[in-house]
Order: C-alpha cells, then sequence, then structure tokens
C-alpha cells in the first residue's frame, strides 16, 4: 500500500496539509475501522504505520497478535524517530 494513495484515501488529498481539522478527524476514525476489519498482515502494518505517524496508532499488542509483527512495528518506530523531518 503506497503513502500518498493511503492519504488520498482517508484524506482526499496527499498534502496532508491541506486537511482540515474535522476531516482529519474523520480520516483517522475511518482508519481505526478498517484497521480493526483488515486481515491481510501487510495492508494492516501500512495502515498501522500511517497511524503511528500521525500519533493515533493503537498499542502494539492491540494491533499485532503476532509477535513478529510486534517487532517489525518496533523497529518501525526506531526508524522513525532516526529519520529526519519524519512526521511523528
Amino acid at each position: 500500500m503506497d503513502f500518498n494513495d493511503q492519504l488520498r484515501r482517508y484524506f482526499g488529498t496527499d498534502d496532508l496539509d491541506a486537511v482540515a481539522p474535522g476531516a482529519m478527524e474523520a480520516g483517522i476514525e475511518r482508519m481505526k475501522v478498517d484497521l480493526g476489519m483488515e486481515t491481510d498482515p501487510g495492508r494492516r502494518f501500512a495502515l498501522w504505520a500511517l497511524m503511528h505517524m500521525l500519533g493515533e496508532a493503537p498499542d502494539l499488542d492491540v494491533a499485532f497478535k503476532d509477535p513478529q509483527e510486534r517487532d517489525a512495528a518496533r523497529n518501525f518506530m526506531d526508524l522513525l524517530d532516526k529519520a529526519p523531518g519524519a512526521l511523528s
């Protein structure tokens, strides 16, 4: 799942600065619902990753039942913390 595709799907644009506060809240709510319904591990991870960057991701033990998926999410968070100009 492409990052910009996710932004357009949930916020109607790939420019987060152009998203109105109400649209941001609505998009995040749709993301939460989709995360709860998604069964494909890769799509689920991509959705969780965007939610994490927006500060809205559920805890790892809630989002990922598989220990390897939790480890991958921790690695993602570590990499993001080291990346200059990251969203989170």
